[in-house]
């Protein structure tokens, strides 16, 4: 692995602290030690905001137009997560948490009575148990074979920077032409790297696609990793995720690395309704699910990770007004959506 990924940089001191009181080697301790959720490593993205509590942790948010948007679940020990949260919420009195756990939304909703709504679902492989065989893995198989017979190989590197050039040409094929997504799905370039592996594909020495993983930490070790930058090729979009995909998982499982956290399918929803949801967004997000796919490709990206037959979790936003139209725009504008 290349030194770049492991030394802490010094020179991105500032642009992790984000207003906090911990230096950026504390809190990389804090997420080491706590960083279970998908989202925990994304939270050290530029721009980012944080609410540090000495000996506990810290939550990540930003702030658009008077809204304070969380992201992801406070990264504590779990027996913590009621005091920083209430510490939190006595200074941000109406914050939105987004993509948090169903156990964090369910605290918030019972110390708050803050609405807790589903907003999607992340998906867990156990590596231990993984295969690509059985029926309901086909559409795996049918991808990793036909990339294979098209002489498509995969390597693991750090000096490869050629892919800047692939994720230009990918961003243009994208609904947001001119922009890259952040927030919900951390920026491709971060000053912060530590841990972070990147395969690449490539076909007759061209490279055609690519996916950065990120680690999930607990107890001090690297106990999984999630995908969280892909691209891929217009010559070859078909099947190049999968088998970049499958070929890390393999790497992954011979280094004893339990699991592979999918990350968030948005939109991705559970029946029925529970009493803790709002009743409004939940059917503004089923609307958007079902009509308005044009706009995002939510089903594409559920039906995907849906192939790998993991362990699907529900995750949550949490909020207190039933329709919290100026928090949701918000958070798009974040997110670089508008």
């Amino acid at each position: 692995m290349n030194e770049a990924e492991l030394i802490i940089d010094d020179d991105c001191q500032e642009g992790v602290h984000g207003g906090g009181v911990f230096t950026l080697t504390e809190r990389i301790s804090y997420l080491k030690q706590y960083g279970r959720h998908s989202m925990s490593y994304s939270a050290l993205q530029p721009n980012m905001s944080y609410f540090d509590l000495d000996g506990v942790g810290y939550i990540a948010y930003r702030k658009q137009w008077g809204t304070v948007v969380c992201l992801g679940d406070p990264v504590c020990a779990l027996e913590k997560r009621e005091t920083i949260i209430a510490a939190f919420m006595a200074i941000h009195k109406n914050p939105v948490f987004i993509q948090v756990s169903a156990d964090v939304a369910q605290l918030i909703h019972e110390q708050t009575g803050f609405y807790a709504t589903q907003f999607g679902k992340e998906s867990l492989i156990d590596l231990n148990a993984w295969s690509v065989s059985g029926k309901k893995k086909q559409v795996i198989r049918t991808a990793v074979n036909h990339a294979k017979k098209e002489n498509v190989t995969v390597k693991e590197s750090y000096g490869e920077l050629s892919y800047r050039h692939l994720s230009d040409s990918w961003l243009k094929t994208r609904k947001c032409k001119s922009r890259e997504i952040v927030f919900l799905i951390r920026p491709m370039e971060m000053e912060y790297k530590e841990g972070t592996r990147r395969f690449f594909a490539y076909q007759n020495d061209e490279m055609i696609g690519f996916i950065f993983f990120d680690p999930i930490y607990e107890n001090g070790q690297v106990v999984g990793y999630v995908p969280n930058i892909s691209r891929a090729s217009e010559k070859f979009p078909q099947g190049i995720f999968y088998l970049l995909m499958t070929q890390a998982f393999e790497v992954f499982k011979a280094e004893g690395i339990p699991y592979v956290y999918l990350g968030l399918s948005p939109l991705s929803l559970d029946y029925p309704v529970k009493d803790c949801e709002s009743k409004v967004l939940r059917w503004m997000l089923e609307f958007t699910s079902k009509h308005l796919n044009y706009f995002y490709n939510f089903k594409g990206i559920e039906f995907t990770k849906s192939r790998f037959r993991g362990v699907e979790e529900p995750t949550f936003a949490v909020h207190k007004g039933i329709l919290p139209a100026k928090d949701f725009v918000s958070m798009f504008r974040i997110c670089n959506v508008i």
